[in-house]
């Protein structure tokens, strides 16, 4: 299908950009959002419900942004509206602070809103943008890999200075600039369709039993990532570690992704079982990570072991847009991504924030890890159950067109 987007140097240049501050300033929310919440008062079981309303929103925004973004087919102009909500809302978050669980809960429902889908609708447009060109996906989204690295590392002198209480300043900055750069994106339009009805999205979604399957055991990879992500920071500050230890902590797990992504870029056979064959490996790389995190002695050892972030988070997002791309019809994309989504940061992230705060405050941080380690050996044999059905089920249908041209 030709290139609807006539995506020239400037427009892929602008996209790197976007890509390099969107994530950049998400990383530095992410990364210090808990410990900002610690500051305020909360405990971590608080600390983990909120966070928790997140992943849980996304449940419903993502589906919403996707459809839109598929009907409209104007991304540029949902992720103006997303990033205005998000700027808006988050102002309550610091400014408006009462102390109440009650009202942070609710107004960070609502930034969750604006915010969750950003990385699944920046990837559609990545994808539309480059449709039918000779630009690689990964060759765009590592620089938000590069934001999201060298933001966080670079917040963590600069909060050390200012207190962790004004992370606002910080993040609003970052977001005046994504929003200014925003406005120069391509429109992400791929192509001129016709209203998709309730039917086809409900066929496309779920009637592939490769794209649902992969869904539903991804969950079981994605919520010990959740959790990880949640209360990292919370661990390295209890063995010790300065906030920016933590910072260093993001930077070494998202800075090594670049390679990674350009590798894929570079060698990554885009078949399905190539595909999830390569999934299964990262499976058990996410397994080996928590084992070693549980062995950790040192806030060090903790920003070593995060470098397998790059390997286990990167392998699994890199690979899993593009199967999802490779698996979901070209106009529904938007809706694909959004699905893809809720399974590694919706309901897998809302599972960890119910229950990794009480895993964090009941067992320790050393057991929990152990236990996360025993749920991602669970979702790596569930994919090599299925990576080997697919197997199966591709050699018999090539013995068939084989023994039909006999």
């Amino acid at each position: 299908m030709p290139n609807t987007n006539q995506v020239n140097h400037h427009s892929v240049l602008t996209l790197k950009y976007f890509n390099l501050f969107l994530y950049g300033s998400i990383s530095i929310l992410m990364t210090f959002f808990p410990l900002y919440f610690q500051t305020v008062g909360l405990n971590k079981v608080e600390i983990g419900f909120i966070m928790a309303s997140g992943p849980f929103i996304s449940i419903i925004a993502n589906p919403t942004w996707g459809y839109l973004s598929d009907r409209l087919q104007n991304l540029r102009f949902i992720l103006i509206v997303m990033l205005l909500g998000n700027l808006f809302v988050v102002q309550f978050v610091f400014h408006f602070n009462t102390g109440s669980m009650i009202w942070i809960f609710s107004t960070m429902m609502v930034f969750f809103f604006f915010q969750t889908s950003m990385f699944s609708q920046s990837n559609t447009l990545i994808l539309n943008a480059i449709e039918g060109t000779t630009y690689q996906f990964g060759s765009i989204r590592f620089w938000g890999s590069l934001g999201y690295a060298v933001m966080a590392v670079a917040a963590g002198p600069v909060l050390s200075w200012l207190g962790v209480h004004n992370l606002w300043i910080v993040y609003t900055i970052l977001v005046l600039l994504t929003l200014a750069i925003c406005t120069q994106l391509p429109r992400g339009k791929v192509a001129k369709v016709k209203k998709i009805h309730f039917r086809e999205y409900k066929n496309a979604l779920f009637g592939n039993p490769y794209f649902l399957f992969f869904i539903i055991i991804g969950i079981l990879i994605s919520v010990p990532n959740s959790i990880n992500q949640m209360f990292v920071s919370l661990y390295i500050d209890e063995m010790g570690g300065t906030v920016s230890m933590v910072g260093l902590a993001a930077f070494s797990s998202a800075f090594l992704e670049i390679p990674v992504f350009l590798l894929f870029d570079r060698y990554l056979k885009k078949t399905t079982t190539t595909m999830f064959g390569l999934l299964v490996i990262v499976g058990f790389i996410y397994v080996l990570r928590w084992v070693l995190m549980a062995a950790a002695t040192g806030p060090t050892h903790i920003i070593l072991i995060q470098a397998l972030h790059a390997i286990s988070f990167g392998g699994y997002f890199y690979i899993g847009t593009i199967l999802t791309a490779h698996l979901i019809p070209i106009h529904m994309r938007a809706s694909g991504q959004s699905i893809y989504a809720i399974s590694w940061s919706g309901i897998s992230g809302a599972v960890a924030g119910l229950i990794g705060g009480s895993m964090y405050q009941d067992l320790g941080p050393k057991i929990m890890y152990g236990c996360l380690a025993l749920i991602a050996l669970l979702g790596a044999l569930g994919l090599f159950i299925l990576w080997q059905h697919i197997r199966k089920n591709e050699k018999f249908k090539a013995d068939q067109r084989v023994s039909k041209t006999d």
